[in-house]
């Protein structure tokens, strides 16, 4: 079952070995919760900092930092060899957003994409996720 799952990540390109082995060690909830919850579980999600009528900046905070770690340096990879991360980065920055924040949305990105080939049991390819 262990391997099954490893392979069916490791489908997506930037996915290796020490994700997915970080993935079903210490996330075992994934694809088992939705877009939203396995977001903030992991500490991707942009959280607000809002007070009354102030609007503070929405950040991402809190969560399993040791996967977050792990899934920073799979989005890095990812945004060279993956299609649809490498599109989606370098849209992120013509529209003129930080280098970080991009990053950090690709790791939200990755980590969706992950969590719904583990729910579906697919092999991940670039033509389903345009579907």
């Amino acid at each position: 079952m262990w391997r099954e799952a490893q392979d069916l990540l490791k489908t997506i390109p930037g996915v290796g070995d020490v994700l997915a082995t970080t993935l079903l060690a210490m996330l075992p909830e994934l694809g088992q919760l939705n877009r939203k919850a396995i977001a903030k579980l992991v500490g991707v999600a942009p959280l607000n900092r809002d007070s009354g009528q102030w609007r503070g900046k929405r950040k991402v905070w809190g969560g399993r930092a040791n996967v977050r770690a792990v899934l920073y340096m799979a989005a890095l990879v990812g945004t060279r060899f993956n299609p649809v991360l490498k599109g989606f980065y370098a849209r992120l920055l013509a529209e003129g957003k930080p280098k970080k924040l991009a990053l950090t949305a690709c790791m939200h990105k990755l980590l969706l994409i992950l969590n719904a080939v583990l729910r579906t049991h697919q092999p991940w390819t670039p033509e389903c996720h345009n579907a």
